[in-house]
């Protein structure tokens, strides 16, 4: 089935966040013209952490947008658009679990974008291995605890309703599934 066109007509600037920027849309579909919020996230990357044991290591911490703890795989924002994503998810995986590796262990698994209605938001996510402890190195106002778990009780996590963020999701399943790991 053929699409119908659907044509930007201008994209102008509202606002500047940390790392947002937002836009309102000028769209012509289906010849009506409609106004479409827009916004550009920088990027961002994120990592599977991998223990010898075959674990996974998790970050748990507060989000304000939700107003409660989620658990999640590591992940952060590029420091800068040109920031290698790979080197961004080298930067996290210590920062925010304590632990490191090279960056040569990274094995890039899966993008995901975040909310494609009316954001770019993309994160490249990787699988780490040969963790070596290190020290954390939180942002001021971060507050991050580390906890291993396997695939399988993070799968169970998943589907009883327990973990809903979209790229901890997509990476939990995206490495069983590559791994063939139960």
């Amino acid at each position: 089935m053929k699409q119908p066109p659907v044509v930007r007509l201008d994209r102008t600037f509202k606002y500047q966040g940390s790392i947002l920027k937002f836009y309102e849309d000028t769209i012509l579909a289906n010849g009506h013209i409609a106004h479409w919020d827009f916004i550009h996230h920088i990027g961002a990357a994120a990592v599977v952490p991998v223990t010898k044991e075959g674990k996974i290591l998790m970050v748990r911490q507060y989000r304000n947008a939700l107003d409660r703890y989620t658990l999640e795989v590591p992940a952060g924002a590029l420091d800068t658009a040109d920031e290698p994503k790979i080197a961004c998810a080298h930067r996290e995986l210590e920062e925010e679990t304590g632990f490191k590796t090279e960056i040569e262990n990274l094995e890039f698994l899966v993008r995901v974008n975040t909310t494609v209605a009316f954001c770019d938001e993309a994160i490249d996510i990787f699988v780490a291995r040969n963790l070596v402890p290190s020290k954390q190195n939180l942002d001021e106002e971060e507050c991050i605890e580390v906890e291993e778990w396997t695939v399988k009780e993070l799968e169970e996590k998943i589907f009883q309703g327990e973990i809903t963020d979209g790229k901890t999701i997509a990476a939990i399943l995206a490495y069983a599934r590559k791994y063939d790991v139960k």
